[in-house]
Order: structure tokens, then C-alpha cells, then sequence
């Protein structure tokens, strides 16, 4: 088994297309077809069902690929290790980041790695906080900006800041006039609520406290994300609690308004591996540390 072909079973793994993953390693369509059917063989198993319209991972293939993950992305940290032994600056830094921070601290911190490593090439990628965990844990990731989460095992995390939920009402509701609203104005709209496969703080919060007003029956709706509820909200389908970022949003058809009893906020920081020796490096926390000490957030409050 070559190491090149468990990065060619990733690209397929991830793109679920030949042809998109050929381009993305740059080799021929056939060369890679070829890459992974040697490496069936040798496994003696299907990593991959393909037909003429998809491809997808059969159970041993996603097996197979969260292993294969971590394999690339602990020969990766191996390399990053013995680099900075020797005394070597880190080449790329790549960062993982959820939407709030994008248009909030990310600017920012981007600007003073830039002037402090000017040598160096820097990689975004968007995603949930579940992603970039699991990106830092296999090393694709080098600095996350996520949500608190209850167990990050031997990553390493510290809160920038918190911002506040709010009621998203369409700008023409009649509760679009008020300065504040009570919770017990909900009675008589239609609540459209987050609905994940795997359940957040702050939908649990939200959750129990629909049930204890008896506003449970009134959920219309339901959505994975932020964006699909203020777009529903816009759309006058009903109301829903969003965090305070989303008032930057451009053209939007809502308002956002306290609520009184409820009082959540979320927060926001920091995480990174701390064998990871790219991220663990003294500078770098430090400047992503001074983004609050700054107050270089806009979306909400500082903690």
C-alpha cells in the first residue's frame, strides 16, 4: 500500500466524483481509477460503489477513510514536528472557522498573521464546529474558530467572546413594533426551531424552554442552520431565535428583538492540537488572544 494512494482514495472519498478528484490531485482521470482499484485489490475489499450517475463510499470505504485521515494527517504533524526540532518556519497555516467569525474576528487575525508571517501561505475553510473539530484532531486543521463545545479531549480552547440570541421577526409582523416582547407573545405565532442530528447547547436551551411554556405545539418548523431560519423568518412563515450576528446579514427582511426571560448567550473562541506544533507556537495564540483583548468582535459581547 503506497501513501500516495490513501491520499487519492481521500480526494475520491471527499468529492464522490473521479473526475473532481483527479483535477484536485492533479493526475489523469484513469491513472487515479486505476490508483484505487490496486488498492481494493489489496485490501480485498469495495472502498467505493460507482455507477455511471455517482459514487459513493460503501461501509468499509468510510471506514477505511476516517483511518485513512488520520494516517495523512499524522504523517503531516510528523513532518510539521520534525521541521520546527530543526528549527524550521511553519510553511502553511491552515484555519478552520464558523460563519460568525468569518465577518467578525477572522479579518483581523488574518491581517496580523499576514504581517507577522509574510512568507507564509494561509488556507480558510468554512464549516460547523463539529468539522473543524474533527479537522484539528486529524491535522488538516491547524486553528479553529468554533463554538464551546463539553469535551474537546486533547485539543486545547479559550472563549473570545459571546453574543446574544434575539427573536427574528419579519419586518412587517406586528412584533416588528415592539421594543421588547414577552415571552408569553409567542403563543399565537408560529415558531420555526433548530432541528440537528446531533443537539447543540443551544438548541437543548431553546428546546426545554418551548416545553416548559407550553410553546412546543407551536413549532411550524424546522432547520439545520442559522441561514435557513432567517430565511423562513423572512419569508413570514414564522418567528425564530437567532444569534446577535446575523443583524449584519446584508438585505435583510427581519428585525431582531429581546425577549423577555430569555437570556442565552453563545460564545465563541479558539481551539488547536496541542501536539500540533504549527498552531502551538507562542505568537500565534497570542494574536488570536489579543482579538479579544481588543475587542475585535463585532457580533456580540465580550466575556
Amino acid at each position: 500500500m503506497e501513501f500516495r494512494q490513501l491520499s487519492y482514495f481521500v480526494a475520491v472519498a471527499e468529492e464522490l466524483h473521479f473526475h473532481r478528484a483527479a483535477m484536485r490531485m492533479h493526475i489523469a482521470q484513469p491513472a487515479l481509477s486505476s490508483h484505487i482499484q490496486a488498492l481494493e485489490k489489496e485490501l480485498g475489499v469495495r472502498l467505493l460503489d460507482r455507477s455511471t450517475r455517482r459514487v459513493e463510499l460503501t461501509r468499509a470505504g468510510e471506514a477505511f477513510y476516517d483511518r485513512a485521515v488520520r494516517i495523512i494527517g499524522d504523517v503531516g504533524l510528523s513532518a510539521e514536528v520534525a521541521r520546527s526540532v530543526a528549527g524550521k518556519a511553519a510553511r502553511t497555516i491552515r484555519i478552520g472557522t464558523v460563519y460568525p467569525a468569518t465577518t467578525g474576528v477572522l479579518p483581523s487575525f488574518l491581517s496580523r498573521i499576514g504581517r507577522k508571517f509574510p512568507d507564509v501561505a494561509l488556507h480558510v475553510r468554512s464549516g460547523s464546529t463539529t468539522d473543524i473539530i474533527r479537522g484539528l484532531e486529524n491535522g488538516q486543521i491547524n486553528l479553529g474558530f468554533i463554538r464551546p463545545v463539553e469535551n474537546i479531549g486533547s485539543l486545547r480552547f479559550f472563549s473570545i467572546a459571546h453574543e446574544r440570541y434575539l427573536l427574528a421577526v419579519e419586518k412587517t409582523s406586528p412584533l416588528a413594533l415592539r421594543s421588547e416582547i414577552d415571552i408569553e407573545d409567542l403563543r399565537g405565532e408560529k415558531i420555526i426551531a433548530f432541528s440537528r442530528q446531533n443537539l447543540s447547547y443551544s438548541e437543548r436551551y431553546f428546546s426545554e424552554m418551548f416545553e416548559a411554556h407550553g410553546l412546543a405545539g407551536n413549532i411550524a418548523y424546522s432547520c439545520d442552520d442559522t441561514f435557513s431560519l432567517v430565511s423562513l423568518v423572512s419569508a413570514g412563515l414564522g418567528v425564530g431565535f437567532a444569534p446577535e450576528w446575523t443583524k449584519d446579514l446584508p438585505n435583510r427582511n427581519f428585525e431582531l428583538k429581546p425577549v423577555r426571560g430569555v437570556d442565552l448567550k453563545i460564545g465563541l473562541g479558539v481551539a488547536w492540537n496541542k501536539e500540533d506544533p504549527t498552531a502551538a507556537r507562542d505568537d500565534i495564540i497570542d494574536i488570536a488572544r489579543s482579538l479579544a483583548r481588543s475587542g475585535r468582535w463585532k457580533g456580540g459581547d465580550l466575556p
